[in-house]
């Protein structure tokens, strides 16, 4: 074992000593704020604390309006103000032993090691889903091809999330097998669902590489899709990015020196959304930098953070060459979640191969799907889409609507739709069959990678 190692496990078992002295604690107060929520969290410092807890957080649902971060020495204190989805304060008077439950799991003794939560790309069998990880060049009508080939596989999408961002695609899918919907762990089956998915994926123009592989254990879905498309190098702007964001959209990154105290000064602005503040600080721990202070200001249309940070190994910033990698990086985070277009909800009974169908019949009609976040509720499936035209022009209204008579008016809704009539819609059939097959899909059935193309 090299020393570098052998420091590490150390800090490791220094860290749980510490922790097992002083658990973490937190506390909420709803009457310091006249808006919001104050969540304060107290801790022994442990690497990842900050991602663990703002992970925690957006995954409750919670808006981060205001955040002040401390974790100089050995001590971890930040204060959230926090509301819910709506942008009220907290009514439930238990949320911070909630919050303090999810913190004792991640921070605690036995919590997550940060290092454990990153690993290859693949295929997996895990607890009551087989999960599919891939990556690889994007161009239109390539997710209607992943979930045809699923489809024909016999394989049942439990749940999915695909990101889109500089030409590049990051998907994470949970599957089932269609016939009694339990895990798939047959190898060679394995191998076979691993071994077309990547001939999809790799097409006739991914330069660059497309990956999928065999990796053991589970993650958190969005954590994942970060690191899927940071180690793809989608921060990389040599590629051109079709479906990129506006300069209205673009975030303003600024990185510079604070000699005095040995820190890097990370500053970013742009308009506020959900889990903004989830990428940021995701992306600086996965890129290995600590968050020692911060100062987050999300209260209106734009937000404001500033990081004061140090590299794993206590060294701040000093090249160039690094300082614009972290700027482009930070860009990208933010950029993945950021689409433009039309954001589609499907919501119907699930049923099997429902997603190709419906992928197809985007692609058919001229439409790309950038983001696609799936998700199945007991017997309903409940599917957002968001798609763009792939030439770059807005998506017209005709197409949508086309596409929601073709799917079925009363399943297909378009959020915050300026197209449609507020009358009540008589409900329509899912009408496949005289649906003409495109050339992608033929092409598939011609290499042999799906048995039918009628």
């Amino acid at each position: 074992m090299d020393n570098w190692s052998t420091s590490l496990n150390a800090d490791d078992e220094f860290e749980k000593l510490v922790l097992r002295m002083n658990p973490p604690r937190v506390t909420g107060d709803n009457a310091s704020d006249r808006k919001a929520t104050l969540i304060k969290v107290d801790s022994a410092n442990k690497r990842g604390s900050l991602l663990e807890v703002v992970q925690i957080l957006t995954d409750m649902n919670l808006i981060i309006k205001r955040a002040y971060i401390s974790s100089d020495g050995e001590w971890f204190m930040d204060v959230f103000h926090v509301t819910d989805q709506y942008g009220n304060k907290l009514s439930d008077d238990n949320v911070a032993e909630r919050i303090q439950q999810y913190v004792l799991q991640s921070l605690g003794p036995r919590g997550r090691s940060f290092r454990s939560l990153t690993r290859a790309v693949g295929v997996q069998a895990g607890t009551g889903r087989t999960t599919i990880e891939l990556t690889g060049r994007d161009r239109p009508g390539l997710l209607s091809e992943v979930f045809a080939v699923l489809s024909d596989l016999k394989c049942n999408v439990e749940s999915a999330e695909v990101w889109t961002h500089n030409s590049r695609v990051a998907s994470v899918l949970y599957i089932t097998d269609e016939a009694d919907r339990l895990p798939i762990e047959d190898s060679s089956r394995l191998a076979d669902i691993k071994q077309l998915l990547l001939y999809v994926l790799k097409g006739n123009r991914d330069k660059r590489g497309a990956n999928t592989a065999v990796s053991v254990g589970s993650t958190h879905t969005e954590r994942r899709l970060h690191q899927l498309m940071y180690a793809d190098r989608d921060y990389d702007t040599n590629d051109t990015d079709f479906g990129s964001t506006s300069d209205s959209m673009k975030p303003l990154v600024t990185v510079e020196g604070c000699a005095d105290k040995g820190y890097t000064v990370v500053n970013v602005r742009c308009p506020d959304r959900p889990k903004l503040i989830f990428d940021t600080v995701c992306t600086l721990t996965d890129m290995q930098y600590v968050v020692f202070h911060g100062t987050i200001v999300a209260e209106g249309p734009e937000a404001s953070q500033e990081y004061y940070i140090r590299h794993i190994d206590g060294c701040p910033i000093n090249s160039e060459a690094e300082r614009q990698r972290v700027i482009h990086c930070l860009e990208a985070a933010i950029k993945r979640r950021t689409s433009e277009g039309i954001s589609l909800e499907l919501c119907c009974e699930d049923r099997a191969g429902l997603l190709s169908d419906v992928t197809r019949i985007f692609r058919e009609n001229g439409l790309s799907v950038a983001r696609a976040e799936v998700t199945t509720k007991g017997s309903r499936a409940v599917n957002v889409f968001h798609v763009t035209d792939p030439s770059g022009i807005p998506v017209k209204p005709e197409t949508v609507e086309a596409v929601r008579n073709e799917i079925g008016r009363s399943i297909l809704h378009v959020r915050n739709d300026t197209h449609s009539s507020s009358t009540a819609e008589p409900t329509s059939r899912f009408s496949l069959g005289n649906i003409f097959r495109s050339s992608s899909e033929k092409f598939l059935y011609n290499l042999g990678l799906i048995k039918s193309c009628s």
